[in-house]
């Protein structure tokens, strides 16, 4: 069976323990920028937004960060940001890198709307006031067998969600990517039906660990990341955790993900990581972390089964994939 190559990556570019714990001071160091001159759209704009303010304050005032990677070493910044999906920039790894200038961050708002009592259109500067951002190391693992380690910066989607009172008819938490095909040139392919959409039950968005981050390695994302603002579901494959999100709904019925829709065979609604569970087309018994050689054995719930596994009591796994 033919596997996914990937790119041989250093170990020397791995971030260190000692680097990771300055990492504001060496991403506004002239690391970032020697990176920026052969990829531009590693710089974040130079005019800070509104929004970025906002997160600045908060970051500048101190974070309280919550490893929950177990300790393993976070992946370098550069290679977080420069092996990437993010189909509305292209299909290739590489694309996100190159074409992320595409994607107009300011000014942004999110919409919040369906079965809450407090619909409404909200300016992401108006929404960060209201929340404690803390830094949260994750895993991160791709459908794809590729994986990662990250340190988001954001807030629970919970404390969001109470925030519109959701009706008891809220059943499922839909989410909508940015659409705006005449600058993002993926949208222009008819590889998904665009806009991008993702679908949680209640329960999964409101459990603690379900993130939404608006920072990557101490500052605001890189839009190749999911700029300004992104869903980050770290038991599920990464597919689920959507970029750039414009759109939060709630619903009573269960509506289709993009990628289910696409193709149901290989992508299921639930998305958890399972090693017992191939894809069609590769094993996801193991799993490349990219910034090491060899594989590694992929862990129940990308290793957070403690905290998740009870949502699926009910469930066969080997059905509900």
């Amino acid at each position: 069976m033919k596997r996914y190559r990937y790119p041989s990556i250093p170990e020397s570019e791995v971030t260190p323990p000692e680097l990771f714990e300055s990492r504001r001071r060496v991403l506004r160091g002239g690391l970032l920028l020697g990176a920026a001159a052969v990829a531009p759209g590693l710089l974040w704009p130079r005019n800070v937004t509104a929004w970025q303010g906002e997160l600045q304050r908060q970051l500048d005032a101190g974070l309280p960060t919550v490893d929950l990677a177990g300790g393993e070493a976070p992946t370098s910044f550069r290679d977080i940001t420069t092996y990437n999906n993010f189909y509305e920039l292209g299909t290739g790894k590489r694309d996100p890198e190159i074409y992320a200038h595409q994607i107009v961050t300011d000014p942004w708002s999110l919409t919040i709307d369906g079965e809450v009592d407090k619909a409404g259109t909200f300016a992401l500067e108006d929404i960060l006031k209201h929340q404690d951002l803390e830094e949260r190391i994750y895993r991160l693992r791709c459908v794809e067998a590729w994986s990662k380690v990250v340190p988001w910066t954001g807030f629970p989607l919970a404390e969001l969600l109470k925030r519109h009172e959701p009706t008891s008819r809220a059943r499922y938490v839909v989410f909508e990517s940015i659409h705006d095909p005449d600058r993002l040139r993926g949208q222009r392919r008819s590889v998904l039906d665009w806009p991008y959409r993702e679908v949680l039950r209640i329960d999964e968005a409101m459990h603690p660990l379900t993130l939404m981050a608006v920072g990557l390695y101490g500052e605001s994302l890189p839009n190749q990341s999911g700029a300004p603002i992104r869903l980050v579901v770290p038991w599920k494959y990464g597919f689920k955790s959507i970029k750039s999100v414009v759109r939060i709904t709630l619903v009573e019925e269960r509506p289709l993900s993009s990628w289910e829709e696409r193709n149901p065979e290989e992508y299921g609604f639930y998305a958890n990581v399972n090693p017992e569970v191939d894809h069609p087309r590769w094993s996801q018994a193991r799993e490349r972390r990219i910034g090491e050689s060899g594989r590694r054995e992929t862990l129940m719930f990308n290793g957070y089964a403690e905290e998740v596994a009870h949502l699926y009591s009910d469930l066969d796994l080997q059905r509900h994939y």
